[in-house]
């Protein structure tokens, strides 16, 4: 496994924006051959939109550096509850998804969180001593509905404001919004990392991937829920494990060092072609895989997203 040691000017490159990027979805085709999520394109254009982002994020990294390696680091009370408002945007029956989907949702991230997801099993022996379970679950507070006329809500946070036709967040400071609506341009879902506007905090997910659906139906292969997953990850601020480069970092030093994103569900061991050649956790929730080729966090991810959480953290407003 890798170790982690960041500078201030490695952090600094780290959230400071890279390129400019477009509207991933301003195309309204919706067929998904692999998994993509939008989180890291949106912080790069949040990151040129706002040039103190980078400082608040440099801010928070050097702040969970120093908790994770604090050998006596732990939650005060060991337990969290996410307090959750799912806000469903629709324009078909299809897309007015029923409160059983929702539910569904809500209970695979209870799972997924506390690592009693039945294919937790499943994680091969090299990994089984990192594999955690961050005793966080997640409640159902309010769902909210509307009706809109919009085909695809893109990638620009349209649906976080009701000036746009979409919902503002509710109470976003202690309440994990969840916006579920047609996103498009084959976008799963993206998310917004710890220190961004609170006007605009929160989880998108396309509600085609929002939940449990037969593996007959036509969200198959991300018909699991673990898009969700996924993007609450990211909300908590884990990055996806390959780092969004070749042999990247993901800031956390128990996760082996990924040559790229994988898709499908790959054969184990899949080598990576990293110096070292480490075999790819690719069963980890923060890769590109199938829902069903994902199944665990690490204690290293587990300690990044409780450090979000504690005193001075970034989401310590939740009361922690």
């Amino acid at each position: 496994m890798k170790k982690i040691l960041l500078s201030t000017a490695v952090m600094l490159m780290l959230f400071s924006c890279q390129n400019e990027t477009t509207d991933l979805a301003d195309s309204t085709t919706n067929a998904t051959a692999r998994r993509h999520c939008a989180s890291q394109e949106v912080l790069e254009e949040q990151l040129a939109a706002d040039p103190t982002l980078a400082i608040r994020m440099n801010k928070i990294e050097a702040f969970t550096q120093k908790r994770v390696s604090n050998p006596n680091f732990k939650l005060v009370n060991g337990k969290i509850v996410i307090p959750v408002v799912v806000n469903v945007l629709y324009r078909t029956a299809t897309e007015n998804i029923s409160d059983a989907q929702i539910q569904s949702q809500i209970a695979v991230l209870n799972k997924d969180f506390t690592a009693t997801n039945s294919d937790f099993g499943s994680i091969p022996s090299l990994f089984s001593g990192v594999a955690a379970n961050f005793d966080i679950t997640f409640e159902l507070v309010k769902t909210n509905r509307k009706a809109t006329t919009k085909t695809s809500w893109g990638t620009r946070d349209a649906m976080k404001s009701t000036k746009k036709g979409g919902l503002d967040p509710t109470t976003p400071t202690t309440t994990l919004n969840l916006w579920v609506c047609t996103i498009g341009g084959g976008i799963l879902g993206y998310a917004q990392f710890p220190g961004g506007s609170s006007a605009t905090d929160g989880v998108v997910c396309d509600s085609k991937y929002f939940g449990v659906t037969p593996d007959s139906g036509s969200a198959y292969p991300y018909n699991l829920g673990r898009t969700a997953t996924h993007e609450v990850g990211h909300w908590m601020n884990l990055r996806h494990i390959w780092g969004d480069a070749t042999c990247g970092s993901d800031l956390v030093a128990d996760t082996p060092t990924h040559n790229t994103a994988n898709y499908g569900v790959p054969v184990y061991p899949h080598l990576s072609t990293c110096p070292g050649t480490p075999v790819e956790m690719t069963m980890n929730y923060m890769d590109y895989t199938d829902d069903r080729g994902m199944y665990m966090f690490t204690n290293g991810q587990k300690s990044r997203m409780s450090a979000i959480f504690v005193s001075g953290g970034a989401r310590a407003a939740f009361g922690i």
